[in-house]
């Protein structure tokens, strides 16, 4: 039996919005890796994220043209944009294949109202929401890099540089994983269908404020954990790709509330290990 002209469009939309999402993911990760490998370029230039010979230049221009004082404010703000870009970047590549689920979902309900008549693109604004509440979280994460940077608590490839602050890093990361707030948040984010019906809200701006709250238990579930790319390094994308496979494990797979768990207790018992390495006998 041929499908009808509505059955078509609906599973060309279907299509299109996987496709769209994981054009976006691959996209984060191949800037990502481009970062990267800008970085290993840079091996023996200190404080820069990307384009030091532009910076340079335009830092020259604006210090003739500006002064020394609002060249460096000048400076200071392009490389904040910079770093709060990467992590945008960054928690996009991580956290949208576990959020895809969701997505997806919204998107099929979406499929049903339209059919009904009722107004369309919200599936576009609830992704917005989601892409919002994870930019605010970059900037926040940037301001902590930057603070770190300037205090040498983390080196040019955004390790820590004291395993006193690693140890703590891992079981502050740890002891949340343990939390009411962590299950409350991991549970909204495994049982999205429980979840958008009852918080389904009309027009455009309803559905980004949906991804705004939904977003943020999708962060609040796992801003910890993103706090461990301090200790491995935010441009190691071996470690990114680690914790972006917890999250994605924790979110979507049976027995993921257990593996939180597990996850806790093993942050603490690697966070009590590396403070107790500098009490050891040489």
């Amino acid at each position: 039996m041929a499908a009808s002209p509505l059955e078509t469009v609906l599973t060309r939309d279907r299509l299109l919005v996987a496709a769209s999402l994981a054009g976006l993911c691959l996209v984060s990760w191949l800037f990502l890796v481009h970062l990267a490998l800008q970085m290993e370029a840079m091996d023996g230039m200190a404080g820069r994220m990307m384009g030091m010979d532009v910076e340079d230049a335009l830092s020259a221009r604006l210090a003739a043209a500006m002064g020394p004082a609002a060249a460096a404010l000048a400076d200071a703000a392009v490389n904040f944009t910079l770093v709060t870009l990467m992590w945008a970047v960054m928690m996009v590549g991580m956290m949208l294949p576990s959020a895809a689920p969701t997505i997806l979902l919204f998107a099929a309900l979406e499929r049903k109202r339209a059919a009904e008549g009722r107004i369309g693109g919200r599936t576009a604004a609830f992704v917005a929401g989601y892409l919002a509440i994870w930019s605010v979280f970059s900037i926040v994460a940037a301001a902590a890099q930057t603070v770190l940077a300037h205090a040498g608590l983390v080196s040019m490839h955004l390790a820590a540089t004291s395993t006193m602050l690693a140890g703590a890093i891992f079981i502050a990361a740890g002891l949340y994983e343990l939390t009411p707030l962590k299950d409350r948040c991991l549970t909204h984010c495994r049982s999205p269908i429980e979840w958008l019906p009852r918080h389904i809200r009309p027009g455009r701006l309803g559905a980004l404020r949906m991804g705004v709250e939904h977003g943020a238990y999708c962060v609040g579930c796992c801003w910890v954990l993103m706090l461990l790319l301090f200790v491995g390094g935010v441009m190691n994308l071996i470690w990114v790709a680690a914790l972006a496979a917890i999250v994605l494990v924790q979110k979507l797979l049976p027995g993921g509330p257990i593996l939180s768990r597990f996850t806790g207790a093993a942050l603490v018992a690697c966070g009590f290990a590396l403070l107790a390495v500098p009490l050891l006998p040489v």
